[in-house]
């Protein structure tokens, strides 16, 4: 992985520096270097790590970026986004109330975090509390996904903005193999998305690929 802004490889693992230092979210390792802490980025808990693991190429986050997240969950990767763009906005869109505790917690030290209840098909819902994003990060595990997708991107993604999908292949279709499931996601997303790159995320996520593509206006 190419060197960027407030990320560290330390061997085969890949660190953020930790926005609250002293803190930990998850359970996570933290680590010194150049008198800084860094929180080690578990790529068997965030498909986008595993993907920097896998040979990412496409991730050019700043500090400032803006970035809407679908299906947050409990925030272990949204807190590592959130490092990253220590002076950006971390939109968090999550539907269930148990991690949406979790996310209102992790707001209240990380404020850049914006958490926000809310199902991620109906994105007029929350509209007047998104501004335009840098970044979309899709973690929805459905079958209608690339739906969920679509409108989110056309609502608020910049132009040449990225996405990140993440396909989980037996949530879309269990009498298809994955590799099936897989080149059919990608046939449905020509001619709206332009691909970038895709990476199948074994052995941190078994049957799940991550797909990075910009949206074609």
């Amino acid at each position: 992985m190419e060197q960027k802004v407030n990320i560290q490889q330390f061997g085969a693992d890949v660190g953020t520096l930790n926005l609250v230092p002293g803190k930990k979210v998850y359970g996570e390792r933290l680590v010194k270097h150049g008198g800084q802490e860094y929180r080690i980025w578990d790529a068997y808990r965030s498909k986008i790590s595993a993907a920097i693991k896998l040979g990412l190429k496409n991730f050019p986050l700043s500090e400032n970026s803006r970035i809407l997240y679908l299906g947050a969950g409990n925030g272990t990767t949204v807190s590592h986004l959130s490092d990253i763009c220590n002076r950006g906005l971390i939109f968090a869109v999550e539907n269930f109330s148990r991690p949406m505790v979790d996310l209102l917690r992790l707001s209240k030290s990380r404020q850049n975090i914006i958490p926000i209840f809310e199902d991620a098909h109906k994105p007029q819902h929350y509209s007047s509390l998104t501004s335009e994003v840098d970044f979309i990060v899709a973690d929805v595990a459905q079958r209608d996904q690339l739906d969920i997708l679509t409108k989110n991107a056309e609502t608020f993604l910049k132009k040449d903005g990225i996405i990140y999908l993440s396909v989980k292949a037996r949530s879309i279709d269990v009498t298809l193999t994955p590799d099936k499931v897989f080149s059919n996601i990608l046939a449905q997303m020509a001619g709206k998305f332009n691909i970038l790159e895709s990476i199948k995320l074994d052995p941190y996520e078994k049957d799940h690929m991550c797909i990075v593509a910009q949206l074609i206006i």
